[in-house]
């Protein structure tokens, strides 16, 4: 093995310099969210007033509705829960068909169409949440006035929210997928194929466990993705809100440090998530 080559002073300085103050700039507002969260004072922001945890738990007396005693808030962390666990299905499963056909499928317009998949990675969210609105209530109208058919789901809701957080999220999905299976060792399927192995067996028992890392990061990403979108889910919201658009309408009324708690809440939730398919992926063949 060949040796680094010695760096001077200066540029290892300034290389710790540059990661210190990176670090600073990405941790700190988080830090400060985390850390007013149990501010006990009525804005979410300086000064310190002291220690509580009225913001999570409530106090009645004082006229605080904590996060957990808030069951218009908790029922929009559910609503982004049920919207994301959809999204989040839907990404990995025609992700993982999309990576087979683009990794393993020979056909014309294969390159072209490689490249409209990426189309909406491109386009702002908003442009993006009123195409798919204004699409969908075209058809829904189309079928309203000549069909006579009711296709609610094409209307303002979560069933739009997940199309439209869909549109977007199974390309990235589909990117990570392809790029484990395109690592993958040809000869093992082969091999099971002469040794009398069906093709479903093949996929089953070799296949599927080695894209099983990508599999659970794909769903990770999707999760996260779908439950932190704001522009697109704005678009094409019904009466039921996620928590994005609930925060948000939250803070045009006026801030509390409830919105600190969601978001530290949110910050726990997220780093569990993220551990445990880390302690879950499998070693890369």
């Amino acid at each position: 093995m060949i040796p680094s080559l010695p760096r001077p002073l200066w540029l290892r300085a300034s290389t710790a310099l540059y990661v210190v103050a990176f670090l600073t700039f990405l941790f700190i507002p988080l830090v400060i969210v985390a850390l007013f969260a149990f501010n006990d004072a009525p804005y979410p922001a300086p000064p310190w007033r002291g220690f509580t945890l009225d913001w999570f738990l409530g106090n009645a007396a004082g006229g605080r509705t904590g996060l957990f005693a808030d069951s218009e808030m908790l029922g929009s962390i559910w609503t982004s829960c049920l919207v994301a666990i959809w999204v989040t299905v839907l990404s990995v499963s025609i992700g993982t068909a999309n990576a087979f056909l683009f990794e393993r499928g020979r056909f014309p317009g294969k390159q072209a169409l490689s490249v409209l998949m990426l189309a909406p990675l491109v386009i702002p969210g908003v442009i993006l949440g009123i195409s798919i609105l204004a699409f969908a209530s075209r058809i829904a109208e189309f079928a309203d006035d000549v069909l006579g058919l009711e296709l609610d789901f094409l209307r303002p809701g979560l069933p739009l929210v997940v199309l439209g957080q869909f549109s977007y999220i199974a390309t990235i999905s589909t990117l990570t997928i392809s790029a484990r299976l395109r690592r993958f060792d040809h000869t093992l399927e082969e091999a099971a194929l002469n040794l009398g192995a069906s093709r479903s067996a093949v996929l089953r028992t070799i296949l599927l466990p080695y894209l099983r890392p990508a599999l659970l990061g794909s769903a990770a990403i999707s999760f996260l993705l779908s439950f932190e979108d704001f522009n697109t889910t704005l678009m094409l919201v019904g009466a039921d809100s996620p928590l994005t658009v609930m925060m948000y309408g939250r803070m045009r009324e006026g801030a509390t440090p409830v919105l600190n708690a969601v978001s530290l809440f949110l910050m726990a939730a997220s780093a569990i998530l993220a551990l445990t398919v880390m302690r879950r992926r499998t070693p890369a063949a």
